[in-house]
């Protein structure tokens, strides 16, 4: 980890949605494995993946697989998750520590996956990912497959939503959090001035503008006042998202990434891209020449979908549902033909 701060891995919020058939040795033990964007708190998603269990008890009533939805936190998003705080001075350094990174984020979610398949692996394991957590779902999946991440894992497909796969910095809001990271005192003290406004407003306040001027939902509404009133939530997205900038840059997977071995039985496509019209944090040109770059490829299982639907990139506020129709649609079509 690039930060000296101890992850305390034992309280990282989670959530786990198990399917009613997980101790019945005759189906198929399929996870599915959801990684969020950025603020990587979990409960943003609890209608999303509410829905989405419904529909796979649905989807296990007619095949013979058995489906667990699980996921996690990013870190530095609980205060309980590490320690000490971010910016404390520690010995011998005598530096600050910082939140944490891209790349940690990367290390501690693969290292939760391999887990989760320790000692009684999945039969497969699908990974869904929204925005950041797309790049993330992508980079692990292209770990394993230069190096084997664990002898027990098998990952099948991907399905990434509203993702954030190239040159971030490029989109509209990529180039506002660019430009702060470019002005050293705003890059320094953005954090710091966010947290300070938001400790001057009574919680009422706060409460009334997210439910009455942002519209947000109960579900929604809840989680962004926990992540608004930690110490560390703020400073932790706010420095993620700067790493982001510098890290999400050109295409760095080699094409053999979107393809399946030669001796590989697959159900469905191996990648699904699931992009939005209008995406303030994907620059229109960026996502027309991905898409572009996988149509090229004639060995690439992949497939990519631009929503005609108006859903926005925050699709976890209002349109869980929408986009877990979706979802649902896509994880048949990689496991349905499991009827034996």
């Amino acid at each position: 980890m690039s930060t000296t701060t101890t992850i305390k891995e034992d309280a990282i919020p989670y959530l786990e949605f198990p399917s009613p058939n997980r101790n019945n040795p005759s189906r198929k033990q399929c996870l599915v494995f959801f990684i969020t964007g950025n603020p990587g708190l979990a409960s943003y998603y609890t209608p999303f993946l509410t829905h989405l269990r419904h529909l796979l008890d649905t989807l296990e009533s007619s095949n013979k697989a058995a489906y667990h939805i699980y996921t996690r936190n990013l870190l530095g998003f609980s205060d309980h998750d590490h320690s000490p705080p971010f910016g404390t001075t520690l010995p011998p350094s005598n530096l600050p520590t910082q939140p944490f990174t891209l790349e940690d984020q990367i290390i501690s979610l693969t290292s939760t996956l391999v887990s989760l398949n320790t000692p009684t692996p999945f039969t497969s394991c699908i990974l869904i990912g929204h925005s950041v957590g797309a790049y993330i779902a992508t980079e692990i999946f292209h770990r394993h497959h230069l190096t084997p991440l664990s002898a027990l894992l098998n990952l099948t497909s991907a399905i990434l939503l509203f993702p954030t796969l190239t040159h971030i910095a490029r989109s509209p809001s990529g180039q506002k959090l660019s430009f702060i990271a470019s002005q050293p005192l705003l890059n320094s003290y953005t954090h710091i001035l966010a947290k300070s406004i938001i400790n001057c407003l009574p919680t009422p306040i706060v409460s009334l503008i997210l439910s009455k001027i942002m519209k947000q939902p109960p579900h929604a509404l809840s989680t962004t006042l926990s992540f608004l009133q930690s110490q560390d939530g703020i400073w932790q997205a706010i420095h993620m998202g700067k790493d982001e900038m510098s890290t999400i840059t050109e295409e760095k997977w080699s094409s053999d990434l979107w393809h399946l071995a030669d001796d590989t039985e697959h159900n469905g496509e191996k990648f699904y891209f699931y992009f939005a019209k209008k995406d303030h944090w994907v620059a229109d040109e960026v996502r027309d020449a991905f898409i572009e770059r996988r149509e090229k490829d004639q060995n690439g299982r992949t497939k990519a979908t631009i929503c005609e639907e108006g859903v926005p990139h925050a699709f976890c506020i209002h349109h869980s549902e929408t986009v877990a129709e979706k979802a649902g649609v896509w994880i048949r079509e990689i496991t349905g033909s499991w009827t034996d």
